[in-house]
């Protein structure tokens, strides 16, 4: 392919709005343009990096028995109600209605279709297992898009789901399906971790996530430096202290004017924070929350969600105003006298004695509280937000914090939508029993951005051969010399005959913008042809190396070669 037939647009200034090396380089090097915040258009470049993606997932899938079908990114509001998952998605389900007033929302995930799909086909065990997967385009109205394809509103996913007899069929599925996915970010050159994750709005029992580290992660990862314990720190467990055994005292009001902070109360009343309640005020679906955790305690909202079993979107702070129906006085409140409201408390804090909570009347905080004599709770639960540090679940060994971007997702959902949109077959005894399904997401467009996050230099991508658009690039110096012209196309077309995957760079160019192209691009090898063209001796030079050497354009041709496809084989590749 010659570079001067190609649209290549590079650019040499970091685009305003970008922010993470992934989304300045995806621009720069012309892989994709925005259209809107959160919306992007993949160029020639992008388009074969996506491509190459979709192809690795695609043949690790299949290796699976896994089936591919296309299903409309346009779904009828019916199903979604079926599933109960209209209101509980919240505001980042595109939502719409045709002429007729027809309600219908564009794709963010497609748990309901594959349902639908599979209760009309299937109805037998002998039609189980089964695992259907798509690679399409999803939306998600997100309210603040940014960091390019790690946060966008429309994306390319892969999505599949497995359909079982039992739960014995599920644990298998899953297990192939850990196993694929760990294969596709092998084959990617991804450094990765696997942790348990929340299930978030899809549901069910159990969930891994795929974490691509890096510095500039979303994601925060707790885990083991002892054992193999692992999970983003929405998800990871906290051990509670060790219960006190301290006798209790008797509870008493003191006046903490103008303290409203744990800080400021513990200050005041010379107590460790540790002994003090910290309270947080919420509302949901009309109703209030009080959740109480330990003073020197950070409480995990994703915890809280879980506990009470509501969407995320419905949990929002109360208004102080609101709090006096229920018994709250803002910055002083505690745990006894509360009424129409879920008292939700740490599982921490039933096993300690005396602590100090506010009082529930403006400047005063009452010490010596007790769990069980002084007030009780509608839950208890852990709802502490892991620390690094703290001690580990499974081991007792110290927790320790990473940072990672989700490339994947696997989810055992059970039969959560199978139960609500009755998607059933029938067992031998022509009984019908319910299906045990799953579901497996991985971001084709977000995982070659975590690619980029982790191979760049100051000079652009450094593309893994698996992902690159191109495996090498034949740069001539000066078109204008005939012999240059020549010998550039002889090594391009003898590349081309061996398979590799080759672009000429024939434009009207200085060097220094082909080479400065080159590098932006990331393209694994560079052949350049230069001066001495006519004793057919050019550089070869590899994207992730610094130097390069001057040898014949036989050997070179042969060296990229062997390197492209040893890379390949490395990678776990079948050429």
């Amino acid at each position: 392919m010659k570079m001067s037939n190609m649209h290549i647009h590079t650019l040499r200034e970091v685009p305003a709005e970008a922010e993470l090396k992934s989304h300045i380089l995806m621009l720069r090097s012309g892989m994709m343009k925005k259209m809107v915040s959160g919306v992007y258009n993949f160029l020639p470049l992008g388009t074969r990096v996506i491509h190459k993606m979709e192809q690795i997932i695609r043949e690790e899938m299949d290796a699976k028995g896994c089936l591919e079908i296309l299903c409309s990114a346009l779904h009828p509001a019916e199903l979604w109600e079926e599933s109960g998952r209209w209101y509980a998605y919240g505001p980042e389900l595109f939502r719409l209605q045709d002429r007729a007033g027809r309600d219908f929302c564009l794709g963010p995930t497609h748990e309901e279709v594959f349902s639908a799909i599979v209760r009309d086909e299937v109805t037998s065990h002998k039609q189980l297992p089964l695992n259907l997967y798509q690679i399409q385009t999803k939306y998600r109205d997100e309210k603040r898009p940014r960091f390019g394809l790690m946060r966008s509103r429309e994306f390319i996913m892969k999505d599949a789901y497995s359909f079982d007899r039992d739960r014995e069929g599920l644990d298998k599925s899953y297990d192939q399906m850990y196993d694929a996915y760990s294969r596709v970010f092998d084959r990617c050159d991804l450094n990765y971790r696997v942790v348990e994750a929340d299930n978030g709005a899809i549901g069910g029992s159990a969930s891994h996530e795929f974490c691509a580290l890096s510095e500039v992660g979303e994601s925060e990862i707790g885990y083991c430096d002892t054992c193999d314990a692992a999970a983003t720190t929405e998800r990871m467990e906290c051990v509670d202290d060790p219960q006190e055994t301290e006798e209790m005292m008797e509870p008493e009001d003191v006046a903490t004017p103008d303290c409203k902070t744990i800080v400021e109360v513990a200050q005041y009343l010379g107590l460790p924070t540790r002994k003090t309640l910290k309270a947080l005020m919420y509302k949901a679906e009309g109703k209030f929350i009080v959740a109480f955790v330990r003073g020197d305690r950070e409480l995990n909202e994703t915890k809280l969600i879980n506990a009470l079993g509501i969407p995320e979107h419905a949990l929002e702070f109360a208004d102080e105003a609101e709090l006096v129906d229920i018994g709250c006085v803002g910055g002083f409140t505690g745990p006894v006298g509360l009424k129409n409201c879920t008292v939700i408390v740490d599982s921490e804090v039933p096993g300690m004695k005396n602590l100090c909570g506010g009082a529930n009347k403006e400047g005063y905080h009452t010490k010596n509280l007790n769990y069980g004599r002084d007030y009780t709770a509608d839950i208890v639960c852990d709802l502490k937000m892991v620390k690094e540090g703290y001690k580990c679940h499974k081991c007792g060994g110290t927790i320790k914090f990473a940072r990672g971007t989700e490339v994947g997702q696997i989810f055992k959902l059970g039969t959560k939508y199978s139960k609500s949109m009755h998607v059933v077959y029938r067992d031998e005894n022509m009984q019908e029993q319910l299906m045990e399904m799953g579901c497996y997401g991985i971001g084709v467009t977000r995982t070659p951005a975590a690619v980029i996050e982790q191979y760049n230099d100051e000079d652009g991508i450094i593309w893994p051969v698996s992902l690159a658009p191109y495996h090498v690039i034949v740069t001539v110096v000066n078109i204008n010399d005939q012999a240059q012209m020549d010998l550039g196309m002889k090594i391009h077309d003898a590349l081309e005959e061996q398979g590799i995957e080759v672009i000429i760079d024939d434009r009207d160019e200085r060097a220094g913008v082909k080479f400065k192209d080159a590098d932006l691009i990331g393209i694994p090898v560079r052949i350049t042809v230069g001066k001495k063209a006519a004793e057919g001796i050019v550089e070869y030079k590899l994207r992730k190396e610094k130097s390069a050497a001057e040898m014949d354009q036989a050997q070179a041709t042969a060296q990229a070669v062997e390197f492209i496809r040893s890379e390949l084989v490395r990678l776990g590749h079948k050429k």
